[in-house]
């Protein structure tokens, strides 16, 4: 296995060779050693390789106006791009891109201007890893296994197989992402562009089976989020059939109007045989519950979006500065005379390291909208359903406001984060059709891990609002105990906790009659008590907004 996993490799690089653009590039997760050197070695690149520092500026990675020259000929001289020259980018310790960066070379290769990227991962703990916004728009993920082969880059040898359309292939490729959970289209257009590649390698411009299969064996092992099922191996077989007469056309040739596609098994086979043995552990087969355990992925920002303009300020240049040029030559404008009488001779506009001006913003941070869902045994009997439904509109509207979601369900002894901030509504459908109801009522430990993730939030940049959706009946204690006392103290003091952090929380009412317990619970708070009796979603989820914009 650790062999093939080298020749695989060594295909990779090979394909990228070929269509680096189409292809995007590949994340390379192996640390310092003789084999990296020896892989990036191997690649035969069309283009030049570059690398590409980590603190890049914008005027280095966009191009931009070069102050000095343009002050001194008063002419506006622009500086070239990093892309300005066609190059294959190497990326080094890519696990410590900033969101930022990684999101301003995914929209260069969202407008097709980069030429290919080779994210070198050197990342050590499964945590540590190249951004998803870059690493999803880069084909194939290297990561061998094992020391390196001496024959590692001999070619390997796949049958062709029938012909196929390309039509048909990209049918087929899609059709096995969604089988594997990937949901995105870059996914199988990107096999689709090493299929074509393979096809290339091999000397053929028409598609056929075994570049289909390559292409599917490369791209999509590192993105299943899922296993298919396999059929069960005591189910009857299905009746023979006699074969229906074969038409023939007037010179006695079998005429065929569709082409087979290739084998879903064998395709199926040949991804599930290339799955990272880490990543297979934590599949569970399609149409089961997963456990949502893992924190987010979520980066520190002390703010995440750009705001109004505010007045520039004084400062001095860095690889993260902006400079307002129209505030830095207002500001030096009046000193001209004096600095000449200082300095004859001179001619043009004379800068001083005080006369720069920085831009600032307003910067907006996003709306964290935490759910905390009751999923005990009285709530699930009636509420559940009209909960879940008021969270997927709910989502639904976030999503046009660029407000994230997350999702906390408490029943049995405690809470459990079942989905961390993200915007994506197919995610939060899957985690809510999976929720399970039933048990105790955990109230002080649901609080506890809405608090928790309210204050992690806020460190990145979100501001969290905490929407408690229960029936009151809290009967579990937060050490576990079945205390309904003590459940109701330690749920007064997590509210009281609560509400010291400085986060705004809504509580939901959701049982048949307004509880007192749950109006205390709010007062203690500082929250909106709303009593929702006999409300379906659409009800719970007018309440929720009105509340918020309130």
């Amino acid at each position: 296995m650790s062999d093939h996993s080298w020749h695989m490799a060594a295909l990779a690089l090979r394909l990228l060779a070929v269509d680096p653009a189409g292809l995007g590039g590949a994340v390379i997760r192996m640390r310092a050693s003789p084999d990296r050197d020896a892989m990036l070695a191997s690649f035969d690149s069309p283009l030049p390789l570059r690398k590409m520092p980590g603190t890049i500026s914008d005027e280095q990675l966009f191009g931009g106006i070069d102050l000095s020259a343009t002050l001194a000929s008063s002419q506006i001289i622009e500086t070239k791009g990093f892309f300005a020259n066609p190059c294959i980018v190497i990326l080094p310790m890519a696990e410590r891109c900033t969101p930022t960066l990684a999101a301003k070379l995914a929209s260069l290769m969202d407008q097709s201007l980069t030429q290919g990227i080779l994210a070198i991962d050197e990342g050590a703990e499964p945590d540590e890893h190249v951004a998803a916004a870059l690493s999803e728009r880069l084909a194939f993920h290297i990561e061998p296994v094992g020391r390196r082969p001496r024959n590692w880059a001999a070619p390997l040898t796949i049958a062709a197989g029938a012909p196929i359309q390309i039509a048909d292939a990209l049918i087929q490729l899609t059709e096995l992402a969604a089988a594997f959970g990937i949901h995105s289209l870059r996914a199988p257009t990107l096999a689709l562009h090493a299929a074509r590649a393979h096809a290339r390698l091999n000397g053929r411009d028409a598609l056929m089976e075994g570049d289909v299969e390559a292409a599917a064996a490369l791209v999509f092992p590192h993105r299943a989020t899922t296993v298919p099922q396999e059929d069960e191996a005591d189910d009857p077989p299905p009746p023979e059939q006699d074969p229906a007469p074969e038409p023939d056309d007037a010179d006695g040739q079998q005429q065929s109007d569709e082409l087979e596609l290739p084998d879903g098994d064998m395709l199926i086979a040949a991804v599930k045989a290339l799955l990272p043995p880490g990543l297979l552990e934590g599949l569970v087969p399609a149409g089961t519950s997963r456990s949502a355990g893992g924190a987010g992925a979520g980066q520190t920002r002390t703010g995440n979006r750009r705001g109004r303009p505010l007045p520039s300020r004084p400062g001095r240049l860095e690889s993260s500065a902006r400079i307002d040029l129209v505030a830095t030559l207002r500001a030096a404008a009046p000193w001209q005379p004096l600095r000449r009488q200082q300095q004859p001779g001179r001619t043009g506009l004379l800068i001083r390291p005080s006369d720069i001006r920085l831009k600032r913003y307003a910067e907006q941070s996003d709306r964290l909208l935490i759910f905390c869902v009751d999923a005990s045994g009285s709530a699930a009997m009636s509420r559940l359903g009209e909960a879940k439904g008021a969270i997927e509109l709910l989502l639904a509207e976030a999503y046009a406001s660029r407000d994230h979601v997350a999702l906390i369900a408490f029943r049995g002894t405690e809470a459990e984060t079942l989905l961390p901030p993200t915007r994506s509504l197919v995610q939060t459908k899957r985690r809510l059709s999976a929720l399970p109801g039933g048990g105790g009522t955990p109230l002080a430990s649901g609080l506890q891990h809405a608090m928790l993730l309210g204050q992690q939030s806020r460190s990145k940049g979100l501001t969290p609002t905490v929407i408690l959706i229960t029936d009151g009946r809290a009967n579990i204690a937060l050490d576990g105990s079945a205390n309904r006392a003590q459940a109701g103290a330690d749920a007064e003091q997590m509210a009281s906790v609560l509400r010291g952090s400085g986060i705004s929380a809504l509580v939901l009412d959701m049982s048949n009659r307004p509880q007192p317990a749950l109006q205390a619970l709010g007062r203690i708070m500082n929250a909106p008590y709303i009593p929702l009796p006999r409300a379906n979603a659409e009800r719970l989820t007018d309440a929720v907004t009105a509340a918020l914009d309130a």
